[in-house]
Parts: structure tokens; C-alpha cells; sequence
């Protein structure tokens, strides 16, 4: 980074939103409120009639932001120290609510002075600047900042330093009179945008396309083609929601060692930017889901409540949180059986509900190890202590061989010598499947597991075998 000039006459005022972090805390402040007051959301609606203001100091007053774990920018935070080293006057000039900002100066130390919005004023561009000329009285000052309604504060500035500028303050700083300092980080907001959409997770609506598997109808254009079209729609929708659920766990992914550099909870993307993109792909969702039967509409739409519900609270419910997601797995299933119109087998829903119970509690147990001797309700976002780590442990094993059980049952029944030529050719599938899930629980409470179970038995060449082996033992018992 280039020496900042300073002249430690002119007073320096620092942008807050988008300039001194990467993110806007009224944006931040609505989906904190939705998470801690989810039935109180509705007021919100009755303070926008009163002002902006209003807003800000409403949404302050009712939820408690972390400062520490904001997204500051590290080439921000470093000139404004480099200014304080050199005895420059440094004020902290914001449109966010006065609580907020006083927090974001305490934490920091840097800032001489605090100017923020209150209850009656919205204190940004022009009102902004004329704070900041009266303050100045009429005197020069340098100013730091970033979106279009700071222009008029650059043209007013004796310098102007132009950070991760929006459309507007870019073209502003390239077609300005007096050089203005640029700072960005030039990384890809698309990139990060596609992030977001967490594209890997994509693996697991992969079960989709188990009925068409089992039904032994891989020639049938007609049904592996609604087979994708399931597949997209429910990896876009799934999609909406992962944004969805990053929003409302911005907080508490912030305090987590790995997930804070998630796109959202690092500031990467932009809270707008998300929720147009949330959109976006759930309209692209339903709109898919219309050309299959009307069934999978439904379908989908349960799982975007279960889902929605999930986000907003079940997942901080003991034991209602995994159960949810193994419903959720199952669902998917159903929505391949619906959409290629074949009839769901009970085995199947059986062995899927163990299946991926045991796979859900395998995603706990990591997390809360993670946490190890400070895991606790707060710092989890989950309904699970320290103390529930080996019966989280012992529930999952006793799920996973119980499926390993139902799917005994099932190689033994009626249904399976219709359907194949020499069933007993299938019962090795027994110890694979027993395989999988005990690699899995010995990974994991090596703390050698770090993706989500069904997206890591997606990639792991070895569990990739054991499907291999299964796949072929299901073709030759129904073919040779």
C-alpha cells in the first residue's frame, strides 16, 4: 500500500458502511432482528412510515452487534492507524445509528470523535457534509468513503479517499477534477456471488435420481430428463434458502473459526446483492418445478417452509434440528419419485430416515467439537452443550446401523425377489453401507471431518468405490 500523505491540520471524517467495514449495518441490524425477534418483525413495517431514522434506532435499541466481529477492511484500519500515529484528528462520520457506531469506536480506539444518526436525524450525504462543515467551520477536511452519497462530501473534501467504490463513486473517482485516492481489495464479488450459492451442496439433491436407479429405468429419456429438471430445481431452491440461512446467521458464523469466511459473514457480498439473488434463483426454482407433475410443486414447497422454518428456528431445537434434516434428505427422494411419477417404496423411506439421521448427527457432532470446551447454546447457534457430545456420538452409530438393519430386511423380503433375478447377490450392499457410516463416525471423532457428511461420502474416492461396487451388485442381481 502506497505512504498516505497526512497533514495534521485538516481534520480526517471515516465513512462507516461500506468504507471502515465490508457491509452495511442497517442491513445487518434488520436480519439480527428477524433471527433474536422473529414475531416482532411485523413492527418494523409500522416504523418505516416515521423515517429512516426511526428505523435505525429502533432495530439499534432491540439487538446487541458484535463489533469484534465485523468485516472491517484491513487497508482501511491501517491508514487510519498510520493517521493516529501521526496525531492526525480522526472523526467517525456515519449514517448508522449512533449505538452502533459509539460500539464500532470502542472497539477500534482510533476515532477522536463519533457523528452518527439519531433518532430524529439520518446523517448521511448532504446532511452529512453539513455536519461536517459546521463541525470544521468552514475549514478543509479529508474524507473517507464509498457509495453515491458520499460524492458530495468528495467535492467538498481537501482530499478524497475512494473505497470499494459502488458504480456511481467510481466513475465519480475516475472523472474527478483532483486525484482521489482509490483503495480496493480486487477480488470478485461474482466469484463470491457463486460462493454463496454453495454449488457443492449441489451433490446431495443428487437423490433425486434414486427412483429412476431403483426402477431400473436408465434408458427412459422421459424420466431422466424430469430426473434433471428435479435436480435443478431443487439445487436452486436449495440455493435461496443457503443464502437465506447465512443472512439470519451472519452473527454466529462470525464467531466461527471457518464459517466467517463465508461470503456474506466476510462482507464479500453485499446483503442487497444477496437477497436479489435469493430471489433469483427461487423464482428460477418454482418456475422450473412447473414443468413436472404438480406433485413436486408441492413437494418442493414443503421443503422450502421445513427449510425456511429450519433457518429460522428448528435448528436451534435439540434433536428437532437433525431430525428436520433427515426429513429433508428423504424429501428429496419423494420429490424424484413424484417428478419421474414412480411409486415410493416403504424400504426405501425407511432406510433413508436412519440413513440420513445418522449423517445429520455426524454434522452436530463436528460442529460441536469444533467448539470443543466452549461449546454452549450461544456460541453453537445450536441446541447442543459440551456434555451432549457422546450422546450425539452414540445416536448417530445406533441411526446408522439401524439402516444398515432396514436395508437387511428389505434384501430379504418379497419386494426384491420380484424385481431381481438373484437377490442374494445384494447383501454385501450390508457391510458397504456399514462401512460408510463407521469411516465416517471414526473420522469424525478423529477430527478428521470437516465437510458435510453427504457432500464428503460424494468426494471420497473411497466411498465413491463402495457406491461403485453397490451400483454394479444391483445390475447384475437384476440383469445376469
Amino acid at each position: 500500500m502506497d505512504t498516505f500523505v497526512t497533514r495534521t491540520e485538516r481534520p480526517l471524517f471515516v465513512d462507516l458502511d461500506g468504507t471502515l467495514i465490508r457491509g452495511d449495518l442497517l442491513w445487518e441490524s434488520l436480519f439480527l432482528f428477524a433471527r433474536q425477534e422473529p414475531l416482532s418483525f411485523w413492527r418494523l413495517f409500522g416504523w418505516m412510515f416515521r423515517g429512516k431514522a426511526v428505523i435505525k434506532d429502533e432495530l439499534a435499541a432491540r439487538i446487541d452487534i458484535d463489533a469484534a466481529t465485523l468485516p472491517y477492511r484491513e487497508e482501511v484500519v491501517a491508514a487510519l492507524q498510520a493517521e493516529q500515529e501521526a496525531g492526525r484528528r480522526i472523526v467517525l462520520a456515519t449514517a448508522s445509528n449512533e449505538r452502533l457506531a459509539k460500539a464500532v469506536a470502542d472497539h477500534l480506539g482510533l476515532f477522536d470523535e463519533v457523528m452518527a444518526s439519531d433518532r430524529t436525524t439520518n446523517l448521511s450525504a448532504r446532511t452529512k457534509l453539513d455536519r461536517i462543515q459546521a463541525r470544521c467551520e468552514g475549514g478543509a477536511f479529508d474524507y473517507f468513503g464509498n457509495s453515491q452519497d458520499d460524492i458530495c462530501l468528495f467535492e467538498a473534501a481537501e482530499t478524497a479517499t475512494v473505497v470499494q467504490p459502488d458504480r456511481s463513486a467510481r466513475r465519480w473517482q475516475a472523472s474527478a477534477a483532483r486525484p482521489a485516492r482509490l483503495i480496493e481489495d480486487g477480488r470478485s464479488t461474482l466469484r463470491a456471488m457463486v460462493k454463496a450459492m454453495r454449488p457443492h451442496q449441489w451433490l446431495k439433491n443428487l437423490l433425486v435420481f434414486v427412483p429412476v436407479a431403483l426402477n431400473h429405468e436408465f434408458l427412459d429419456v422421459f424420466m431422466v430428463l424430469s430426473g434433471l429438471v428435479a435436480f435443478l430445481s431443487f439445487s436452486l431452491a436449495a440455493s435461496s434458502v443457503y443464502i437465506l440461512n447465512d443472512l439470519l446467521d451472519l452473527a454466529a458464523d462470525r464467531r466461527h473459526k471457518t464459517k466467517r469466511n463465508r461470503p456474506f459473514a466476510s462482507g464479500r457480498v453485499p446483503i442487497p446483492v444477496g437477497l436479489g439473488l435469493a430471489a433469483g434463483l427461487l423464482v428460477g426454482s418454482v418456475a422450473l418445478s412447473l414443468l413436472l407433475p404438480i406433485g413436486f410443486t408441492a413437494i418442493l414447497a414443503a421443503y422450502l417452509v421445513a427449510t425456511t422454518a429450519y433457518s429460522l428456528a428448528l435448528k436451534r431445537m435439540l434433536l428437532i434440528d437433525v431430525l428436520t434434516l433427515a426429513g429433508l434428505y428423504t424429501l428429496r427422494i419423494l420429490a424424484g419419485a413424484t417428478a419421474v411419477q414412480s411409486t415410493e417404496s416403504f424400504w426405501l423411506l425407511a432406510f433413508s430416515i436412519f440413513f440420513f439421521l445418522s449423517l445429520a448427527l455426524v454434522k452436530r457432532f463436528v460442529e460441536i467439537s469444533e467448539f470443543e470446551a466452549g461449546a454452549n447454546r450461544s456460541s453453537t447457534g445450536r441446541g447442543y452443550v459440551e456434555m451432549d457430545l457422546d450422546t450425539v456420538g452414540q445416536a448417530g452409530m445406533a441411526s446408522g446401523f439401524a439402516s444398515v438393519l432396514v436395508l437387511a430386511l428389505y434384501i430379504d423380503s418379497d419386494a426384491v425377489s420380484e424385481l431381481y433375478r438373484h437377490p442374494y447377490i445384494l447383501w454385501p450392499l450390508c457391510p458397504l453401507v456399514l462401512y460408510i457410516i463407521v469411516r465416517i463416525w471414526v473420522l469424525a471423532r478423529r477430527r478428521q471431518m470437516y465437510d458435510d457428511p453427504i457432500v464428503f461420502i460424494m468426494q471420497d474416492w473411497r466411498s465413491q468405490i463402495m457406491m461403485v461396487l453397490g451400483a454394479a451388485m444391483f445390475l447384475v442381481a437384476a440383469y445376469v
